[in-house]
């Protein structure tokens, strides 16, 4: 950094401090620091953008429960057999109140969460496939039929899981120590 000039080391120091902040922030809401954080960290703005998201699609007000929300991130990162990211929700899935016996595979969940399966494999694999026809079948009306409201929240849950699993294989983000297959690289 002595070959800086001293604007550009401000910057740096800058910069370094913000993301100390963030990465401080992470472990005071969530007693952790987890995988994703430490690699977003290094682009503070990213990581702030991304929190936001976070945020909103699993813990603001919305017409899908929370435990819901967590299974339908299991099921996106599932799709691409993403174990971090399956692995993540399936102990968030617990704590906020889902059933131990959907996490036993997909035939144990409720059947309007299924009805899902089919919109998930296509927007993992080959969304240009998708057609108005499978918006509808889950909205027709029915004991198992998906509010229009509801089914927004689900694709975008599903949408951005599939993308953060690839950016965890991208990154080659591996589990933590704590979660299952994990191998001990912790942030010093």
């Amino acid at each position: 950094t002595a070959l800086l000039s001293p604007s550009r080391q401000i910057l740096q120091e800058g910069a370094e401090s913000s993301r100390r902040q963030l990465l401080i922030e992470a472990f005071v809401s969530t007693d952790r620091v987890d995988n994703i954080t430490m690699v977003m960290g290094l682009h503070p703005q990213y990581l702030s953008s991304f929190w936001k998201t976070q945020y909103l699609l699993l813990r603001m007000d919305g017409p899908l429960p929370y435990h819901k929300r967590h299974y339908i991130a299991i099921m996106a990162a599932a799709r691409h057999q993403c174990s971090y990211l399956v692995g993540l929700h399936m102990g968030e899935f617990l704590q906020v109140g889902g059933n131990p016996a959907w996490l036993q595979g997909l035939h144990r969940a409720p059947q309007k969460l299924r009805n899902l399966n089919e919109i998930n494999k296509l927007l993992a694999h080959r969304p240009w496939l998708i057609t108005k026809e499978h918006i509808e079948a889950l909205l027709k009306t029915g004991e198992n039929s998906w509010s229009l409201a509801e089914l927004v929240q689900a694709l975008v849950l599903l949408t951005h899981y599939h993308s953060l699993a690839s950016f965890v294989f991208g990154c080659g983000i591996n589990p933590e120590e704590e979660q299952d297959g994990g191998h001990g690289c912790r942030p010093p």
